[in-house]
C-alpha cells in the first residue's frame, strides 16, 4: 500500500502552511515562534510532508551548527496526523540530508524524549563540542545556537527541555570497479 503522505524538500510558497503547523507548538510553548521572514531565509532547511491535494501535514528543519554538527528545528505534525508515521519520516528525511552534507552528530532540544529516543537520540548534558568550538558558536547570532550552547540569555525558552544527541552513520562506500 503507497504511503498516505510523501515527504519533499520545501518551497517557499510551503511557508504560510508551515507557520500554520507550528502555530499550535508555539501556543502550547513547544516551539519558539518565529517570525515569517526567518522561515523565509530558511525554508532551504526544511522537508514537509504532503498528502494528495497539496496539504502540508507536517515539517522539520535540519540546521547546520558545524562541520560535523546539524540540529534538528521546528518538527511540528498536524494535530490530525499525529501517530500516521509523518515526525518519523520527516525525522528519517532529515538525518539522509544530514548524512549526504557530511553531519556526524545531529542535536535536538525537545520535550519528545520518547519520540526522538526511539530514533535513536540520547540525552546529553553538557557541550559537545570542543572550547575552541565553543568560542566560535557563541559568536553566532541564531537563537537555537544560544539554546545549543545553553547560554542563559536563552534559558527560559528551554526550561523543561531536554538535550539530545544522535550519531550518524556514515553511508556505505561505493566500490567502483576497475
Amino acid at each position: 500500500m503507497a504511503s498516505p503522505f510523501t515527504v519533499r524538500r520545501a518551497r517557499a510558497s510551503d511557508v504560510p502552511a508551515i507557520e500554520s503547523l507550528v502555530a499550535p507548538y508555539v501556543r502550547r510553548r513547544i516551539l519558539i515562534g518565529k517570525e515569517r521572514v526567518a522561515y523565509y531565509e530558511s525554508i532551504q532547511e526544511f522537508e514537509v510532508a504532503e498528502v494528495p491535494g497539496g496539504e502540508l501535514v507536517g515539517c522539520g528543519a535540519l540546521h547546520t551548527l558545524w562541520e560535523d554538527l546539524g540540529e534538528i528545528r521546528t518538527l511540528a505534525v498536524s494535530e490530525r496526523w499525529l501517530h500516521h508515521g509523518v515526525g518519523h519520516a520527516i525525522l528519517e528525511q532529515l538525518q539522509r540530508d544530514a548524512v549526504e552534507l557530511g553531519l556526524k552528530r545531529l542535536f535536538c532540544l525537545t520535550f519528545e524524549v520518547d519520540f526522538f529516543s526511539g530514533h535513536g537520540f540520547h540525552p546529553i548534558g553538557e557541550t559537545v563540542v570542543s572550547p575552541e568550538v565553543y568560542a566560535e558558536l557563541v559568536r553566532s547570532s541564531d537563537e537555537g545556537v544560544a539554546e545549543f550552547l545553553e547560554l542563559a540569555r536563552v534559558k527560559p525558552n528551554t526550561l523543561g527541555n531536554t538535550r539530545m544527541l544522535k550519531l550518524l552513520d556514515a553511508p556505505p562506500a561505493v566500490e567502483i570497479p576497475s
